[in-house]
């Protein structure tokens, strides 16, 4: 066997649990930034109204609406149903939520982003831009792990017949 072989082996082996581990904390970080926003909805609305980003009125329907669509992402992640489809739209979130932390950054606006409830204006000095987006570049590269293996244990999909 030789050692391209052996690897590929080894990736086929242990790929399954990574894309576990991948999808589960994808989905406990959803589940908690969700739940944290859905307790308090005028805060979430909040936080969204102070990234200055949507058009008046959109503000709201965010704010509302964000909370349950991760707490939706987060159950389909834990449940592992429809595991790819979830982690090209996580990605898609995930993707919009760093270029939205770029553009306050970029604007000069000090706000608290908001990903885990309460946001909104902060005073200067007390922003965390960089470790926010370092957090969810992270997160993103787990998303697309799931889109390139979503082949994981402990879920409800099924992969070649075989349900694992």
């Amino acid at each position: 066997m030789t050692t391209t072989t052996a690897s590929r082996s080894r990736l086929r082996t242990i790929a399954p649990w990574i894309s576990t581990s991948a999808r589960l904390v994808l989905a406990a970080v959803f589940l908690a930034a969700g739940t944290l926003k859905v307790i308090d909805p005028s805060g979430s609305v909040a936080a969204v109204r102070a990234y200055e980003l949507a058009p008046a009125g959109w503000e709201t329907l965010i704010g509302w609406g964000l909370p349950f669509v991760e707490i939706g992402l987060g159950l389909l992640l834990a449940l592992g149903f429809h595991t790819r489809a979830v982690a090209i739209i996580s990605a898609a979130l995930l993707t919009l939520l760093i270029a939205a932390v770029i553009s306050v950054a970029a604007r000069g606006l000090s706000i608290d982003c908001g990903c885990f409830g309460g946001g909104g204006q902060v005073p200067p000095g007390e922003t965390r831009y960089a470790s926010e987006i370092i957090r969810d570049l992270g997160l993103l590269l787990l998303a697309g792990w799931l889109i390139w293996r979503p082949q994981s244990r402990l879920c409800l999909d099924r992969w070649n017949g075989e349900s694992r």
